[in-house]
């Protein structure tokens, strides 16, 4: 009876050791993560007003930083003022040539005609005494080239009124209209650039981080400011290889929060399919070696709590068959 206490205690021992070296379930780790979204720089300006300080709830709209303006706000007069000088440039196009300046080429037109009939009448004259030995042969010839000048000027002066009558090409009005085109875009461009000089909130959320201070000039795209956005955090956790086939979009999951003793509810909402080695934070016994997915968890009911905060995520998977 002895004997068979023992080696039921025995056995109750090896019983007892085996549960107690049984691994644990693999496990999820990661932390909590709000969607963070960045303010860069438009331009490079003094920072000249900061409403706001980090921690800060915010609304979508509220300003948050004010950039200097001079400058910005000079190229964008120039800018303005070149699309005004290339309307006016088209309109004067469209609006065909002057009443004087058609009256003026006339007027140029009747000047050569009259010239051209003085060289003509020289012309007829000389020649017959050219012809009769009485003048000399290079006198005919400068009279008959200087005919010939005067028609030729005659014909350009009737041409330029042809011109002056019919106005601008349409080539040249096309060109013109999208000479105004451009220069539009650019001044819109700069009135942008000027209304962003005022850095407001895209969307409500918590003021994460203002890496410069009041009066620095940050560089063109530099972080002005960084917001933590959405109603409640998620969980943004490694899953570690041996787990990714259970684990779809949809999977539902028990996520526990170091500091805190609920454990929140959620579902899976999205896990990626190309695998990273497991991060330094995740590594725990053979997890080390193996590779991990990123997976992105939203909890039910989770309230308020703070980013960063490590989590453990167990899934409710069905067992492998």
């Amino acid at each position: 009876m002895a004997k068979t206490l023992r080696g039921i205690g025995f056995i109750a021992c090896v019983a007892l050791l085996l549960v107690g070296c049984r691994e644990d379930p693999p496990q999820a780790l990661g932390t909590l993560e709000y969607d963070r979204i960045s303010l860069p720089a438009p331009v490079a300006e003094r920072i000249v007003k900061i409403a706001v300080k980090e921690g800060d709830r915010v609304e979508a709209g509220a300003t948050l930083l004010v950039l200097e303006t001079t400058r910005t706000d000079a190229q964008t007069r120039a800018s303005e003022a070149e699309a005004q000088r290339q309307r006016e440039a088209l309109a004067e196009l469209e609006a065909g040539t002057r009443a004087e300046q058609i009256a003026q080429a006339d007027a140029q037109v009747a000047a050569a005609d009259a010239q051209a009939r003085d060289a003509q009448a020289y012309e007829a004259r000389l020649r017959p005494l050219g012809a009769r030995k009485l003048v000399a042969a290079a006198d005919v010839d400068r009279a008959v080239a200087a005919a010939r000048s005067a028609e030729a000027r005659l014909r350009q002066a009737r041409e330029a009124l042809n011109e002056a009558r019919r106005g601008a090409r349409s080539e040249r009005v096309a060109q013109a209209r999208s000479a105004v085109r451009a220069a539009e875009a650019q001044a819109d461009a700069q009135t942008a650039t000027l209304r962003k000089l005022e850095i407001v909130a895209p969307r409500a959320g918590r003021i994460d981080s203002l890496p410069y201070r009041l009066g620095d000039q940050a560089p063109i795209g530099a972080p002005l400011a960084l917001m933590l956005v959405g109603d409640a955090p998620y969980a943004r956790v490694y899953v570690p290889e041996p787990l990714r086939a259970n684990v779809t979009p949809g999977t539902a999951a028990r996520v526990r929060v170091d500091g805190r003793e609920t454990v929140y509810r959620g579902r899976v909402r999205s896990i990626r399919s190309d695998p990273s080695f497991t991060p330094y934070y995740a590594l725990a016994g053979k997890d080390a070696a193996r590779l991990s997915y990123v997976a992105e968890i939203v909890l039910d009911d989770a309230g308020d709590l703070p980013a960063g905060l490590p989590v453990r995520v167990d899934f409710e998977t069905a067992p492998p068959r």
